[in-house]
């Protein structure tokens, strides 16, 4: 039985994804867990590299889109795709630490299941260049004025959760920079656990410092109207 799903989506991180399978591999080695990467549309070589990985990995699946449809759609294909209860994400590029994934299961599985949702990582030593961790701080504090999630690291791809409360959100394009916003809107609470943050080896991010921001801005606002047309959680009684 799977006990863990680890679901990394990618997009042109062909020099990448063989090294961070393997670690990956080795940070699970005891759980029965699948890897699931799904490429987002790459035109770089990524799927072969998977491909040929599979005869190395028998827990790895690839799956992929035949365009690229962004990371929250490649994170949703990956968990509906996904056979255990508990989900892991992190980014295909390397940077989030798969050794702390032991770390945050734990915290997950040690908490009440019908109350803690969600643990994320918070990057406290981010290895990114100084322009973008100014705007990922400057979008921090706007979410947080608007939202009042009190996410201190919304950014960090590396999360675990419950498949069911992940398939409880509303789901939109760029809904994975609020998922912490979108878990505590149903109700349930969020832990977050500093982790390491490395450099990027090869290749270079997929999203722009002003396109980041315009997103953000406009989705921000979204989420808010989300919360606010939201009654919270009930209690359901069978009779």
């Amino acid at each position: 039985m799977v006990t863990i799903s680890i679901v990394v989506p990618v997009k042109d991180e062909a020099r990448n994804v063989v090294s961070l399978a393997r670690e990956i591999v080795l940070a699970t080695a005891g759980e029965d867990a699948e890897i699931i990467f799904v490429d987002d549309g790459s035109v770089d070589g990524t799927a072969k590299q998977l491909r040929l990985l599979k005869q190395e990995i028998p827990a790895l699946r690839v799956l992929s889109h035949n365009r690229n449809l962004g990371q929250s759609r490649g994170v949703r294909t990956g968990v509906l795709a996904a056979t255990a209860d508990v989900i892991v994400t992190l980014d295909g590029d390397g940077q989030n630490d798969p050794a702390d994934i032991p770390r945050l299961v734990a915290a997950l599985r040690s908490g009440n299941p019908n109350l803690l949702g969600m643990v994320a990582g918070i990057r406290t030593r981010r290895r990114d260049a100084s322009n973008r961790r100014l705007a990922s701080d400057i979008a921090n504090r706007f979410r947080q004025w608007i939202l009042k999630d009190r996410a201190t690291d919304s950014g960090c791809g590396l999360k675990v959760f419950r498949r069911e409360v992940y398939l409880s959100l509303p789901y939109f394009d760029h809904m994975h920079r609020f998922l912490i916003a979108l878990v505590l809107r149903e109700g349930y609470e969020v832990r977050e656990i500093a982790v390491n943050h490395r450099p990027r080896l090869h290749g270079r991010s997929k999203y722009g410092n002003f396109h980041r921001a315009l997103v953000g801005l406009v989705d921000t606002f979204g989420v808010r109207w989300l919360q606010a047309r939201f009654g919270g959680r009930a209690d359901i009684t069978e009779l």
